[in-house]
């Protein structure tokens, strides 16, 4: 017997699985089903005895325990055909490495899914066609087209995204934590499961299918799945398939350490991921559904696909510990972190980092704040983009405070000129498009300002007050300032509606409805992040790492910046190139970068003067129980990842995409200037860091961080 490379840790499962009563009748069907498909004797990839080895009719019947006997053998035929699809696509292109043979392959696979069944699919061509065209057929009548269209994104994202990984087997390449976790939710299949489990249990109403608290529900329902897989699938992926896209081999290459030790960091990010689902099942979805005013049956709805959820990752646990197909050996008791060295550590010790990371959970709600950590430690950042500064800065400068003053944002007590020119957001504005006219860096540096205000509106006046209700109206007049289709606008009650106005029309004037669609869902994005912001606040609650950085992206603007960007391209791109993997992979490896740019210099601000519980060095310190230094090491590390997985996608992976959408030299040439534009975009925030007032120990000890000491602040009039 081969012996396994490492011991599988203690999992947290506190709910027992349960198996639904129909487990017998699902095999048989899904066995008769696979075999009429032509996934069995002949197709080269399974026997009678794999599919019997692998049980998928247990699979289902523990994660679907309650729903009835036909729907179960339906949901068990949509297991056996992913799983199988997963082996035939090793089998035929991964091994082989065509990867032209592959993208063949899979862009003929979403014409087996019309939203309209009555549009008529091609003759299937193997048994991954044969099996999805009759799943299809059988699956959607009785679900909404919201649900279908879900589900078919869902599935295309889950056969696409395999191309990643047969990518990064091509070039040998171990992707980074940040990268890995968003890649995985796509390829792994969770979030198509997700789908699934609504078909068993009842279908989320499409007014919250979209909104944070269900997001999170499944995203971290994604997470929990495909972490637990990787622990019980590591040595048959990379030791016998050669696989490289697994979370233990990409914990234990970033932070250099043994594969055990990987092993049980991979477990500690599986645990804090279901407390993340637990808190925002318990917290946020009750919320929701008063904000959003749900009738009882569509609270029961969500109660419902919450409860599959859970069963689902009790359910795949058992599953995975009973199946051939893992490594499921006893789990065994925690071991001592050692000799730590890598990438991921950065000379820093983080042996103890390692050993403690299980206790996370018991710190998220006992952080201090306000304590004195001393002038932000700047590492050694990795940047190779030289900075270019707009020739029109200086004018900009007293036209940006002129505006403010006119918004009325600089006579409500949050800000000040001084304030103002501590920040001096034309600098940054300047660096992130040097080519600006005198007009566009006026609405650039307006829009920064305006972000920049709001971010430190809302924990001063909502967070002094705690008062998470007026901070939510305030949310929605925010998003009554910026109509699509000539809507009417509200009449602003204060400096950030009015400023929200005068910025909106401005900046939409020649856009398609769409297209402020778009920068509306972005802004809303950021001023709802706001929100979330001060929840955890009042709550003394530091969010877990993967829910912080993700959270992060919208705290920072950064869907703004990009839709705005992809504004000023023109229409030369398709729509479908911009939502593409590499490009995502891209636009977030720079987001990433500069927002943990900004972690690092606002450090002391942030965590000595103003109580602040979001910064990517405090989340790594309260999840792994380590000093500042440490925390940084490993900060500063990630971001070296994410600049260098920038590089080598702007290198290696967009010209694929430009050939795979055979893009004209137009739309090449557009492309190539939006990957500069992000390369000025992080090359200016930096340097705007490092020369700005804001963040200096000077400036701090001079300027308290709450509101204006020679005015009371306004109480926010919200209607």
């Amino acid at each position: 017997m081969t012996q396994q490379p490492f011991e599988l840790p203690h999992f947290y499962m506190p709910y027992p699985a349960r198996l639904n009563p129909h487990v017998d009748d699902a095999r048989d069907h899904s066995t008769r089903w696979a075999r009429e498909m032509g996934m069995l004797e002949g197709s080269g990839i399974w026997e009678q005895s794999d599919l019997d080895a692998h049980d998928y009719g247990l699979l289902c019947a523990y994660t679907h325990p309650d729903c009835d006997g036909p729907a179960l053998s339906l949901i068990t035929d949509w297991y056996v055909w992913v799983f199988f699809f997963d082996d035939h696509f090793l089998e035929i292109f991964k091994r082989t490495q065509d990867r032209a043979g592959g993208k063949a392959y899979l862009d003929r696979l979403p014409l087996f899914m019309p939203l309209d069944l009555s549009t008529p699919v091609p003759e299937p061509e193997n048994p991954v066609e044969a099996g999805l065209a009759d799943l299809w057929a059988r699956t959607v009548p009785s679900m909404s087209v919201d649900w279908r269209r879900r589900f078919a994104t869902a599935t295309e994202h889950l056969l696409n995204e395999s191309l990643w990984e047969l990518s990064n087997i091509n070039e040998g390449r171990i992707a980074n934590p940040v990268e890995y976790i968003e890649m995985r939710r796509k390829v792994g299949g969770a979030p198509w499961s997700a789908g699934l489990v609504e078909y068993a249990t009842a279908e989320v109403p499409a007014s919250v299918a979209g909104s944070r608290p269900l997001r999170v529900l499944m995203e971290t329902f994604s997470d929990a799945v495909h972490l637990r897989n990787d622990l019980f699938s590591y040595q048959r992926e990379v030791e016998e398939e050669g696989e490289n896209s697994n979370g233990v081999l990409v914990l234990e290459t970033f932070f250099g350490c043994t594969t055990q030790e990987a092993a049980d960091t991979v477990n500690d990010i599986l645990t804090s991921r279901l407390h993340q689902f637990e808190h925002t099942a318990l917290t946020e979805v009750p919320a929701l559904a008063l904000d959003k005013g749900l009738t009882p049956p569509e609270v029961t709805a969500v109660a419902k696909y919450t409860q599959g959820l859970q069963d689902w990752q009790s359910g795949g646990h058992e599953w995975h510990m009973r199946s051939s197909r893992y490594m499921n050996a006893r789990a065994r008791s925690a071991h001592p972190w050692h000799g730590l060295t890598g990438p991921g550590t950065s000379a820093a010790d983080v042996g103890a980092l390692l050993a403690s990371a299980g206790a996370e959970r018991l710190r998220a709600y006992t952080h201090v704040p306000y304590q004195r950590v001393g002038p932000s430690l700047l590492p050694d950042f990795h940047m190779p983009f030289q900075v270019e500064l707009s020739p029109h800065l200086d004018a900009a400068r007293p036209r940006l405070t002129a505006w403010m003053h006119a918004m009325g944002m600089l006579q409500e007590g949050v800000w000040d000129e001084d304030r103002l020119a501590a920040a001096d957001l034309p600098l940054c504005a300047a660096g992130l498009d040097p080519d600006a006219s005198p007009e566009a860096l006026d609405l650039s540096s307006q829009w920064l300002a305006w972000g920049t205000y709001g971010d430190d509106y809302y924990p001063l006046v909502f967070g002094n007050r705690r008062d998470l209700a007026a901070a939510r109206l305030t949310t929605r007049r925010l998003a009554e300032c910026m109509p699509v289709d000539g809507e009417q606008v509200v009449v602003p009650l204060n400096g950030m509606e009015r400023a929200l106005i005068d910025l909106w029309a401005r900046t939409t004037a020649e856009m398609t409805p769409d297209q402020r669609r778009a920068v509306r869902d972005s802004v809303n994005v950021m001023t709802e992040s706001w929100v979330w912001e001060l929840a955890n606040q009042l709550q003394n609650r530091v969010p877990d790492p993967v829910d912080y950085l993700e959270m992060r992206r919208a705290t920072f603007g950064s869907d703004l910046t990009l839709s705005l960007a992809r504004m000023g391209h023109g229409p030369a791109v398709p729509p479908e190139v911009y939502r593409s993997g590499p490009v995502r992979s891209l636009e977030n490896a720079a987001i990433d970068y500069g927002m943990l740019i900004n972690d690092v210099f606002s450090y002391q601000k942030e965590i000595e003067y103003e109580g602040e519980l979001h910064n990517a060095i405090l989340v790594v310190q309260n999840f792994f129980g380590v000093d500042y230094p440490t925390a940084l090491s490993v900060v500063h590390d990630l971001m070296t990842q994410r600049m260098r997985q920038f590089e080598h996608v702007a290198a290696n992976e967009l010209p694929v995409v430009y050939d795979d959408f055979a893009l004209s030299d137009e739309a090449r040439e557009v492309m190539r200037n939006y990957v500069t534009d992000l390369e000025n975009w992080m090359a200016g925030i930096l340097n705007w860091h490092r020369r700005v007032d804001r963040y200096k120990p000077e400036y701090l000890s001079r300027r308290t961080h709450t509101f204006l000491p020679d005015r009371s602040p306004a109480r926010p009039l919200v209607g």
